[in-house]
Parts: C-alpha cells; sequence; structure tokens
C-alpha cells in the first residue's frame, strides 16, 4: 500500500494543518464552485494557513486603519532580496518596476505598451487559459507555438512562429510562461538564452509570466527571464500570489530589463491605483519573513508529488503525470483511460472530484487534466481513490 509521508523536521508543513471541514467553510472560488461532495483540485489556491508573518502584517495594518492606497518601493524591495538570496539575481532594481494589480493584469499592461490593436501574441499550448482570454479580450490575435518534445520549448518552432510573426514589419510579443503551466517545466538558462537571441533577432518583445517562479522544486535553479543575456529589452511579471497563497490580496510587479525601462515609464498612472494597500503589504511581508514557511510548503509540495505518483502507478496506472520541477499542479495524461478529450469531466461526473479539463490549455490539452497538488496528503489519497473509483 501507498505511505503518506510524514513531516519533515523545522517548520510544519502547511498542507497538513488544515482538515476538510475547515475548508469547506471557505467562502472562495474552490470552494464554492461545485457542490459539497466534490472533492476540488482543480483552481489554483492551495489548503494552507497563511504565514504567520502575512497574517501579523496585515492583521497590524487593520488594527491602524493603514487601508488607503499603496505607495513606496516596499515590495520591490522585498522581492530584491528575494530574488538575490532565492536565485542570486540582482537584476531587481525598484526603479525599473511598477506595482501592477495582479500578474494577468500588468501582462496586459504590458503587452499594451509593446503592442497594438490586433498584433500577435505568441503563446505556448498547453499552457495557462487565461493567455488566451485576455489576449483576445484586449484586441490582440493569439498564435500558437506549441510546445515540442518533453513538453519544452521548441526553439526551432518558435524561430519559424517569430518570423511569421513579424513578416511585414508589424510589431509582436512573444508571452512567456516560466516556470511553465500546466507542466511544471521549469526553463533552462540556455533555452531562455535561445529565446531572447530569437527575440531580439526578429524583434519580438517578450513578456513573462513568472508568478510560479518561488514554487520551484529545491535544487532545480530557477532563471529569470531578464537574468540571461540579450533580454535586456524584456518584461517580466512576478508576484508572491502563488507562492504564499494570496490571489484574493491584489498587488504584482511589473519588471523591466534595462533597455525596456522607457516602455515601463509608459505605463499609465492610474494602473497603480488598482493594487491592493493590503494586498502590497501581504507581499511584502512573505517575501521579506516568510522563506522558512515556503521552504516547508516546497517540501510537502515534493512529497504529494510523489505521493500522488505511487497513487496514480497503483489505482490508476493508466494516467501518466508528467515530470514537474516546479509549481502545485499536475499535469495528467489520461488519454490511454479512453474517456475521450475531457477526462475532467468523467472524473466529475462519476467520482465527484474537480480537476481542470485540458481543453481551455489550447493544442495539447484534449485528453489531459490538471490536477492541484497543494491539498493534505489525506485528500490527494481520497481524490486517486474516487477518479479509480470512477472507471470501475
Amino acid at each position: 500500500m501507498t505511505s503518506i509521508p510524514q513531516d519533515t523536521p523545522g517548520v510544519p508543513d502547511p498542507l497538513r494543518a488544515l482538515g476538510l471541514e475547515r475548508l469547506r467553510r471557505r467562502t472562495s472560488m474552490k470552494w464554492r464552485t461545485y457542490p459539497e461532495d466534490v472533492l476540488p483540485l482543480w483552481v489554483a489556491e492551495m489548503d494552507v494557513p497563511l504565514a504567520e508573518p502575512v497574517v501579523r502584517a496585515v492583521t497590524d495594518a487593520l488594527a491602524l486603519g493603514d487601508t488607503g492606497y499603496p505607495a513606496g518601493a516596499a515590495y520591490a524591495e522585498a522581492l530584491a532580496a528575494f530574488a538575490a538570496g532565492r536565485w542570486n539575481w540582482h537584476g531587481v532594481a525598484p526603479e525599473r518596476t511598477a506595482i501592477v494589480p495582479d500578474v494577468m493584469l500588468g501582462v496586459v499592461e504590458m503587452i499594451r505598451l509593446v503592442t497594438g490593436p490586433g498584433d500577435p501574441v505568441i503563446v505556448n499550448p498547453p499552457v495557462y487559459p487565461p493567455f488566451f482570454q485576455f489576449v483576445t479580450h484586449m484586441d490582440r490575435r493569439v498564435v500558437q507555438a506549441p510546445l515540442g518534445a518533453g513538453l519544452r520549448l521548441d526553439p526551432g518552432l518558435l524561430e519559424e512562429t517569430f518570423r511569421a510573426a513579424t513578416a511585414r514589419g508589424g510589431r509582436a510579443a512573444y508571452l512567456l510562461c516560466s516556470p511553465h503551466n500546466p507542466t511544471g517545466t521549469v526553463h533552462t538558462a540556455a533555452e531562455l538564452t535561445t529565446v531572447a537571441g530569437l527575440a531580439e533577432r526578429y524583434g519580438v518583445r517578450v513578456v513573462a509570466d513568472e508568478i510560479h517562479a518561488p514554487l520551484v522544486t529545491p535544487g532545480v535553479p530557477f532563471v529569470p527571464y531578464l537574468s540571461v543575456p540579450g533580454a535586456e529589452r524584456g518584461l517580466s511579471l512576478m508576484s508572491a500570489s502563488k507562492g504564499w497563497n494570496l490571489a484574493g490580496l491584489k498587488a504584482a510587479l511589473a519588471i523591466a530589463g534595462p533597455a525596456a525601462a522607457a516602455d515601463l515609464a509608459r505605463l499609465p498612472e492610474e494602473v497603480s491605483h488598482g493594487p491592493s494597500h493590503l494586498g502590497v503589504i501581504a507581499h511584502t511581508a512573505a517575501l521579506r519573513d516568510a522563506t522558512d514557511w515556503l521552504d516547508a510548503l516546497l517540501a510537502g509540495l515534493r512529497a504529494n508529488r510523489r505521493l500522488l505518483a505511487d497513487l496514480l502507478a497503483e489505482r490508476l496506472p493508466g494516467v501518466r503525470p508528467h515530470p514537474a520541477e516546479a509549481t502545485f499542479l499536475a499535469w495528467l495524461d489520461c488519454r490511454a483511460l479512453g474517456l475521450g478529450d475531457d477526462p475532467a469531466g468523467v472524473f466529475l461526473d462519476r467520482g465527484r472530484v474537480a480537476l481542470s479539463s485540458g481543453l481551455p490549455f489550447g493544442t495539447g490539452g484534449a485528453g489531459h487534466a490538471r490536477l492541484n497538488l497543494a491539498t493534505s496528503p489525506e485528500i490527494l489519497t481520497e481524490a486517486v481513490r474516487r477518479m479509480a473509483a470512477a472507471l470501475a
């Protein structure tokens, strides 16, 4: 039988702190979209208590009545220190940053800065569904350059796509997901250097969504896009949102490479009114004071990833999880089960487990589902039991 990993020494695993009864008291999207008999392992919310430094910072602000508009460079300074200590990257210059409401709205604003209506925005499916939704909503055109072998970036296809996108002299952007959602792939320095070289050669502006950067498996190097040679004209979006479960406390940072500072300076002043001041306080506290909590979370996620692989091998051998190096998400290849293009629908209807359907992730999503690992080992075990029972 598969055993459930126990806590490791140090900070307790936050994934083991909350039971199902308490989680069902939450009123967020994860816990209110489906009926109570459904186990929700879909949207990117984690089943964890907040890190104590974050709770303390927000509580202190509320007690002080500090609920006005965001100001200052504390968030950028905290990210700069985190990046230097975590990734040995010293490229976050607070004067080349801007606070934006969240990563996706920041992506929208960055794309607006470097493209116009009707211009192409290149993405690598299967990829985070809002990439398609936000790009088309802002009147740009999505161009797909699917991931290649091993679900990694395909440099040959990228070059072909960049060349075609700029063939008539128009502007184009490349929306890079790094680390990649849903596959959990961490792009290497060599891969990102190739991207930067191609972008410069063809005049494509790179906008990197790096929201999952804090969630890279220990021992795997995360390489910020703006750190590689040739990426000086790039733009990046970072946030503590995914790493510390702060989606409801809106705040993110747009970061410009040295040659993109003038672009970021054109960001409309009203964009800075969108972030929450409490969000800025929370994200700053997470980056500055809650790295021990993050390390405990990463250990729990690593254990859950191993547990999921063991559970699937034992009970659902037809499902192949893609080996992931980052995020708290698992990309499941369910095509061998013969459940059609949307196996998540079958697991929901027959097993009462909610996963994310692979179809909205674009090319390569059919026959796949995305599972959220950021839950307790007990809930994860029950979810796989239900999925297996759905096929009995």
